[in-house]
């Protein structure tokens, strides 16, 4: 399976669905603009996309955030301070606004996982590619 984000305009593939690990997020970058994205499955298979960008931080950093729960709703923790956002709606539980005045609002992506066509070359922009050029992650292993 491949997962797909749409962009405004059409599906763009991101990585193969065996790429991602529950729980742990992972950042792609959208074409053409380079847009940087957060993208998760949890543990139930449920796939999600915001924002890679804290908006309370303007850290690109909320692929490494914890997903977690409130209320029975699915959510993410930022890694810097903390704000907790629901991947449902994308609102921060925490605060109303960030810093700058602007709403605690995480833009939400569509996402999906779609059959892989196996005549098709994987797409040489998944996260964990590592003929991915952009690629600077080097994975971890115990």
């Amino acid at each position: 399976m491949t997962v797909e984000i749409h962009d405004g305009t059409r599906w763009q593939p991101v990585c193969s669905l065996d790429d991602l690990q529950p729980g742990r997020g992972v950042a792609v970058l959208l074409p053409p603009a380079d847009t940087q994205v957060a993208l998760f499955v949890d543990r139930s298979g449920a796939l999600y996309a915001v924002d890679n960008r804290d908006p309370f931080s303007g850290a690109h950093v909320l692929s490494r955030g914890l997903l977690g729960s409130r209320e029975g709703r699915p959510t993410l923790a930022s890694p810097m301070y903390k704000q907790t956002f629901d991947l449902t709606d994308g609102r921060c539980l925490d605060e109303d606004t960030a810093p700058d005045g602007t709403p605690a609002v995480l833009r939400r992506w569509p996402v999906r996982a779609a059959a892989t066509d196996p005549g098709k070359p994987r797409n040489s922009r998944s996260p964990l590619n590592p003929q991915n050029p952009r690629n600077s992650r080097k994975e971890e292993r115990a």
